[in-house]
């Protein structure tokens, strides 16, 4: 089974080297790996153009937003199954994708996510909050929850029936998309409960009091448009993130 792994990028090149220092320690070494690149300025050329072993497709070019970059990544991956690992993640151990593999072909599941820490940019030995899933049920979409998005693999079966990403939310769409995908009544989850990913801080939805605003914004209107809730069930998500920072 072939795992399509899909980084977006744009000026980041040292980054973008951990991420790929981590996709070379995984024990799984089936994959699809596809770089897009926003139209870097930097140095992120040369770091890809270092790595064509590892690298199976890539593209640079200006885009509109993140969600079109990963939309662009969706439309030219051919894996099985298919998942992201953006420029500066990296995986919390060598097992992750062997352990998607194991879950999403020989178990016979479709979607499966897991536990993501995120750690200080300035030390990477220092954890900042703790994402601790937990098993899905449907109810907890009602209250606010969704899994990492990064921890995120899913079948391609599951990308023909959801489609891709919303471009019209410029910060939201990954969770306008996974609630679409896990609305689905017969969708066959499994909660990997182990740490799969750690990130960085400072992602693009918490980087400013105004992107801040705007995601709660977004997220009540993917709430209201996917009717899984109302203004109580966005209290409830971004309240769920407070025990993050108490549990490490």
């Amino acid at each position: 089974m072939q795992i399509s792994l899909i980084t977006v990028t744009y000026n980041c090149a040292e980054d973008l080297r951990v991420t790929l220092d981590s996709i070379r320690n995984q024990n799984f070494p089936i994959i699809e790996y596809i770089i897009i690149d926003g139209g870097s300025t930097d140095n992120t050329i040369e770091v890809i153009k270092e790595n064509t072993d590892l690298i199976s497709k890539w593209i640079s070019e200006p885009d509109h937003g993140i969600y079109d970059a990963m939309n662009k990544g969706l439309n030219i991956s051919t894996g099985e199954v298919i998942g992201f690992l953006h420029a500066g993640d990296r995986f919390a151990s060598v097992d992750v994708l062997s352990s998607v593999a194991k879950k999403l072909s020989y178990d016979g599941f479709e979607f499966l996510y897991g536990d993501l820490q995120y750690i200080s940019s300035k030390n990477s030995t220092e954890v900042v909050r703790h994402w601790k899933s937990g098993c899905f049920s449907k109810s907890r979409l009602s209250n606010g929850w969704m899994p990492p998005h990064p921890t995120v693999y899913f079948r391609r079966e599951v990308l023909n029936l959801t489609g891709l990403f919303d471009t019209n939310y410029q910060i939201a769409a990954d969770y306008d998309w996974l609630v679409r995908t896990l609305k689905r009544e017969d969708l066959k989850i499994f909660y990997l409960d182990k740490i799969m990913v750690l990130m960085p801080t400072g992602g693009a939805s918490n980087r400013s009091l105004g992107n801040i605003l705007r995601k709660s914004s977004e997220d009540f209107l993917i709430i209201r448009r996917n009717k899984i809730g109302g203004i109580g069930t966005l209290f409830l998500k971004n309240f769920s993130k407070v025990g993050q920072f108490f549990c490490k």
